[in-house]
């Protein structure tokens, strides 16, 4: 068996992706009042997902001030794209919105505030990709909304699934037919926290 990388964490932690100014300040700002974001290693995943899979449409749960909503706006290629994100907090919708405006996305997302099982009752979709990141105990009453606005195909991305809280949708997710899922354990550069589990699930039916 070949020898491994020593000290691999190290190792991988010089390939944290460039940003700009603008991604900058924000992480800069989720340090200073410990707001959770998903840095940069997690957002160009996202932004590499959205590009590979062509995304016209995409759903966000969870907006906070805007960071990972940037790259998945990035990640759109067609120029009629959409992108829908969700936050429940007024105060935080306002900084997204202006952060939003920053990246020159003001007329490519659309930004709901409410709660989330509310606004997917609103919506209609399809969507090609829905990122989950909201409170972890609402991720199992979220999981049917995705379900339905999903397009058959598409992919649903869920944030801090190694949370205790998210311990009952990640059980569900697993054992449900109408997806094809994975769950990782990754060490994940600057992001909140930096050892944490995504899951990538298909919807299939």
């Amino acid at each position: 068996m070949p020898d491994m990388i020593p000290d691999p964490e190290t190792y991988f932690r010089g390939f944290i992706p460039p940003r700009d100014a603008l991604l900058t300040e924000l992480e800069q700002e989720a340090g200073q009042e410990h707001i959770p974001i998903v840095g940069p290693v997690v957002g160009e995943f996202l932004y590499i997902l959205a590009k590979a899979m062509n995304c016209k449409a995409i759903l966000e749960l969870g907006t906070a001030t805007a960071y990972s909503t940037i790259y998945l706006a990035r990640g759109i290629s067609d120029p009629g794209g959409m992108l829908t994100t969700i936050e429940r907090d007024e105060a935080m919708a306002v900084r997204a919105r202006e952060n939003i405006s920053k990246a020159g996305f003001a007329d490519r997302v659309e930004l709901r505030v409410g709660e989330v099982a509310e606004v997917l009752e609103t919506l209609e979709g399809p969507y090609d990709l829905i990122f989950m990141d909201i409170e972890k105990e609402d991720y199992q009453k979220a999981l049917s909304g995705c379900h339905s606005l999903l397009r058959l195909g598409g992919l649903l991305v869920v944030d801090n699934v190694a949370f205790l809280g998210a311990r009952e949708f990640n059980q569900t997710i697993f054992t449900d037919n109408h997806w094809r899922c994975v769950h990782l354990y990754s060490l994940l550069p600057n992001h909140s926290p930096e050892k944490d589990g995504l899951t990538l699930a298909v919807r299939i039916e």
